[in-house]
């Protein structure tokens, strides 16, 4: 069970500069990224019916800027999919013949914030029962009463577990931040490319024990974007297309701290859900572009996607060789946010789609690859996409 020849495709893919500070207004990189992505498609904006984004920089505004006729939707944000609902969401409305052409943006900046003010007044109300990430206020009110107050802690609680149950190492965690430097390295747009030890790994600033600094993503401002277009564009993709093999998503369910399968998150029912829409299986991947918000989850990841089994994520990633660019699974080719920077699951999917395009010349791999899988998220909200060429 592969997609459909009638499944549609990523036919444009584009990204603005990115840097740190950059003083840049949100708007001026979307229509930068946005733009590059039309061309990139062999579209002009009129082309488009339809833009969405997660909920930053506000899609009316970006539509009117760009010149597209039908305007923009700032929702959904985040649904069953995460970070990636609004690809999703895409995908989708070209499947029910609802639009020919759909434009996705993501665009962040460290001063400001990402998420559009109006378009969060529009969510349904909680009612003050959950609270923002899929936790409850019981579960809140356990975590700051244990003084773990952000992301950092809840994933060094689970990153904690999970080396007492199966005896992860610092040092194994620290080849997924030397791979993503040493990949860094090669791509121009990547914030931080100088050489990584792992005696600098080790000796970086703690944050939350036992993650470092080098354990976490890096706040840049960027914007990146893609376009899904209906499968009979593909053969007047200049550039190629990209599709979308399956999609999984999870949200919820268990919170950070409530599931029984503990320190197990929503990126293994993800990775559940995407692989039974497929015939494809892990082994037929050629590429992984994981999210890496910090280092613990990409070997989560790793393992939810089943590239290797339960606890063996330290093992598989143990060397950097067979993560490496001409490892058996190459992994966050472009540097990943550990170190290129955090474009929120967004530039593994530009990633992904200019490596299956034979577009991405200085991250390339030494073999082209023909199917990868992107994901985002972690804790209770996680989304996945396996794409082919």
């Amino acid at each position: 069970m592969s997609a459909p020849p009638s499944a549609p495709v990523i036919a444009g893919a584009g990204i603005s500069a990115i840097g740190r500070r950059t003083g840049v207004p949100a708007l001026d990189m979307t229509v930068q990224a946005s733009g590059a992505a039309i061309a990139d498609a062999g579209l002009t904006p009129a082309d488009i019916d339809a833009v969405l984004t997660m909920g930053d920089t506000p899609a009316d505004e970006a539509a009117a800027a760009l010149g597209v006729r039908e305007g923009g939707d700032d929702g959904p944000m985040l649904g069953r999919y995460g970070l990636l609902t609004p690809v999703v969401a895409a995908r989708d409305l070209i499947a029910e013949g609802k639009a020919r052409h759909v434009l996705v943006y993501r665009t962040v900046q460290m001063i400001g914030g990402t998420v559009e003010r109006r378009a969060a007044d529009r969510a349904p109300e909680s009612g003050g029962k959950r609270a923002e990430g899929g936790m409850d206020m019981t579960e809140v009110g356990y975590l700051l009463a244990a003084h773990a107050y952000s992301a950092a802690n809840w994933l060094a609680m689970h990153c904690r577990a999970h080396m007492d149950r199966y005896g992860t190492t610092k040092e194994q965690l620290g080849w997924i931040a030397l791979n993503a430097r040493r990949n860094a390295a090669r791509n121009p747009l990547a914030v931080y490319r100088d050489p990584m030890t792992m005696e600098q790994y080790l000796d970086a600033r703690p944050i939350s024990t036992p993650l470092g600094l080098l354990d976490c993503d890096v706040p840049v401002d960027g914007s990146i974007a893609l376009v899904l277009s209906h499968p009979g564009h593909r053969a007047d993709a200049p550039n190629g297309a990209v599709t979308i093999e399956a999609a999984g998503g999870a949200s919820g369910a268990g919170g950070w701290t409530g599931r029984p399968d503990y320190p197990k998150m929503a990126m293994h029912d993800a990775a559940a859900d995407m692989w039974s829409k497929t015939d494809l299986k892990p082994a037929d991947v050629d590429l992984a572009e994981l999210y890496d918000g910090f280092s613990y989850l990409t070997l989560a990841w790793l393992e939810a996607l089943g590239f290797c089994g339960d606890g063996e994520g330290g093992p598989f990633v143990d060397g950097g060789a067979r993560i490496g660019i001409d490892g058996e699974l190459p992994l966050n080719t472009y540097g990943g946010q550990l170190s290129a920077g955090r474009m929120h699951g967004y530039w593994v999917l530009y990633e992904a789609c200019q490596q299956l395009r034979g577009l991405a010349t200085d991250t390339a791999v030494s073999t082209r690859p023909e199917v990868a899988v992107a994901s985002a998220g972690g804790g209770p909200i996680a989304g996945c996409v396996l794409l082919s060429c």
